[in-house]
């Protein structure tokens, strides 16, 4: 399991850098790690970072804008409600204007 933590701390290093009002995908994080088809396993990273508040797990949906992972926080509605406590409007469980908010991480200005 060591790899898979090691993974899962990269992961919530780029969660980190999400800045607040902005979302990126799970595929995105993926990317930029290296590792184009390992979504799924920035998917179980957020999954198992809901015990760290400081994950702001709410920022990273699908590469559609869909809210995938809300039934993984503590009410279904907690997931939007965070993400509009930051100005993102969500409708039917889509973020609305997906590609103007996104953020990619190979993309960071530093």
């Amino acid at each position: 399991m060591q790899n898979r933590d090691n993974y899962f701390d990269l992961v919530y290093q780029v969660v980190k850098l999400i800045p607040k009002g902005r979302v990126t995908s799970y595929g995105a994080i993926a990317n930029y790690l290296g590792l184009k088809s390992g979504a799924r396993m920035v998917g179980y990273a957020m999954n198992a970072s809901h015990s760290q508040p400081d994950i702001p797990a709410h920022r990273v949906v699908n590469r559609n804008g869909v809210l995938t992972g809300k039934h993984h926080f503590p009410h279904p509605e907690f997931m939007q409600q965070q993400l509009e406590s930051e100005g993102i409007k969500v409708r039917n469980d889509k973020i609305l204007e997906f590609e103007k908010i996104f953020w990619d991480p190979n993309n960071l200005e530093i």
